[in-house]
């Protein structure tokens, strides 16, 4: 792969993979809009494998956290840390059981294949969840902490999480509205939504790792370098969102939205011509 386009693809991925415009989304029609050849489905897993680096340093103390509760558990201690990482792992599940059904089904792989069906998806889901992400931001409570989260409003995270899997949705961008909704703030949201996005994350890297080393496979030096140029990125953009969501609300990226959506909808719809 030319050394550009690994560039490239681990920035639109450090970017997009924090900020709530769609990192997937992005990446899934980069091709299309460049002409490149898809990068594949592999490469996409080892940048959001140096996304997920990206979190552990920047919220080291809130891993150690998360780890320590995790330890607790074992040995069934109920605390503080270990209900955080209970919650944690709960709200995992639902997007675990959906990734599975999409995986099974072919249906992402598909749609990297279909041109017009993929950014028309992604042109309708960066416009629908925008307004979502809109009307939380907007309308939702700005007051509770994240020490404050409790098992239902985890577990409806967690089930916003799963829409997350349909390009152009947003990771982080449908779990901040769904904490938005339920009167986070918009750092704590931002927080748990970093957090929560670990064991997704990790699982799809680790599922991946396994497919290769099954298929007798390697993963090549340009995936592990896109890999490393997504941490970095993706650590700057972390620092930039919740230095950001302390001053200001988040109508830059649904107006971005707005405008990645008609765009790509304009294209599907046979209105624009990129040939």
């Amino acid at each position: 792969m030319p050394l550009e386009q690994i560039v490239i693809l681990a920035i639109i991925q450090g970017i997009t993979e924090f900020l709530p415009i769609s990192s997937s989304g992005h990446l899934a029609i980069i091709s299309d809009l460049t002409g490149w050849k898809d990068q594949g489905l592999a490469m996409d897993v080892m940048m959001h494998v140096g996304s997920l680096f990206a979190i552990i340093v920047y919220f080291w103390r809130d891993v150690l956290n998360l780890v320590a509760g995790g330890l607790d558990l074992l040995r069934f201690r109920l605390n503080d840390k270990s209900r955080m990482a209970l919650y944690i792992l709960l709200a995992t599940i639902p997007a675990v059981i959906f990734g599975l059904i999409l995986k099974k089904s072919g249906y992402l792989d598909a749609l990297r294949a279909d041109h017009t069906a993929k950014l028309t998806i992604i042109g309708w889901t960066a416009i629908i969840y925008g307004i979502i992400l809109y009307l939380a931001d907007r309308f939702g409570p700005n007051t509770k902490k994240m020490e404050e989260m409790k098992l239902p409003p985890a577990l409806l995270i967690g089930f916003a999480q799963m829409f997350a899997l349909i390009p152009g949705t947003s990771r982080s961008g449908i779990t901040i509205s769904a904490a938005r909704f339920l009167g986070f703030s918009r750092p704590e949201a931002a927080r748990f939504s970093f957090l929560l996005g670990m064991p997704a994350i990790a699982g799809a890297g680790l599922l991946t790792f396994k497919e290769a080393h099954d298929a007798g496979t390697s993963f090549p030096t340009d995936m592990w370098l896109a890999a490393f140029l997504s941490f970095l990125v993706s650590f700057a953009a972390i620092a930039f969102l919740m230095a950001l969501v302390k001053r200001m609300s988040f109508a830059p990226f649904v107006i971005y939205r707005m405008c990645l959506g008609v765009f790509l909808l304009s294209i599907a719809y046979g209105y624009v011509n990129l040939a």
